[in-house]
């Protein structure tokens, strides 16, 4: 039976951060707020967690999930970025962006694209996901909460509740949340390629 948080949108509370972030250390599966809906998360190096979050939402171990960081200093160990692409980031981020770009050593090989070496990448504008990725001191793994079959995000975390609490380990309630993800864009080698239009404004990008 997974905990139930209702944490509050702009001013969380501390307690509850450190309880979350203790799940995530533990090995947990977490479902979470961000500024493009509800996610699932987890500890990078956790091979069983990640696991779990591929069999929740019925995919296949190709799929490419997306490390969640706290700033860009976070995101340069992780991923090789130019000039041209550093400038973008710092001008988007915080932001509902993923950012795809080369992967470092640092990022396990069965979390990168096999054929590319690439690894998504982003910065949240969410007051919750801040202060749990701040907790940490780490990225988490993360992918959007889409049920499977379904085309968009689950906005409503007592539904969210209803459906995965015996299958993840906390659900956070930061309140009712849009259904959009996050706009895709693709910075490998200082080109520019728009993946995906979601919640982020592609104009930066164009």
């Amino acid at each position: 039976m997974s905990q139930f948080f209702q944490i509050h949108p702009e001013n969380p509370q501390h307690r509850l951060i450190v309880q979350a972030a203790d799940i995530v250390r533990q090995g947990g599966v977490i479902v979470y707020p961000t500024d493009s809906g509800y996610a699932l998360g987890c500890q990078l190096q956790n091979k069983d967690a990640v696991e779990r979050i591929l069999r929740i939402r019925q995919l296949g171990s190709e799929h490419n999930f997306t490390l969640v960081c706290r700033d860009l200093s976070e995101l340069s160990v992780y991923a090789r970025v130019g000039n041209q692409a550093f400038r973008l980031l710092k001008n988007n981020t915080p932001g509902p962006y993923t950012f795809v770009l080369m992967a470092t050593k640092e990022v396990p090989r069965r979390l990168m694209n096999p054929k590319r070496k690439t690894i998504g990448l982003r910065v949240p504008d969410n007051a919750i996901a801040q202060a749990l990725l701040a907790e940490l001191g780490e990225p988490m793994m993360s992918t959007t909460l889409i049920f499977p079959g379904e085309e968009f995000a689950e906005p409503d975390p007592y539904e969210i509740r209803l459906r995965l609490e015996k299958l993840v380990d906390l659900v956070i309630d930061g309140g009712h949340l849009m259904e959009q993800p996050t706009t895709v864009v693709d910075l490998v080698d200082d080109e520019i390629n728009i993946i995906r239009v979601g919640e982020g404004d592609p104009t930066p990008f164009q």
